[in-house]
């Protein structure tokens, strides 16, 4: 084997590395994902306790 051919020795070591940040960075966009997942539903939750009290209270002032 030609010298140009042998792979470098750090060759695992570099390969493992770039496999662990590709890793942490899908880690990162599923947790940024799963963050917004969240906002939404405490958004919509309280959007619709909201809107369920204003129907209560419109329903108890115009009861006869």
């Amino acid at each position: 084997m030609t010298p140009e051919a042998t792979p470098p020795e750090d060759a695992p070591a570099q390969a493992l590395e770039n496999l662990e940040k590709s890793l942490e960075q899908a880690r990162l966009a599923q947790e940024t994902k799963d963050e917004r997942q969240v906002w939404y539903f405490l958004a919509y939750f309280l959007f619709g306790i909201h809107f369920l009290a204003f129907v209560m209270i419109y329903a108890v002032r115009h009861a006869k």
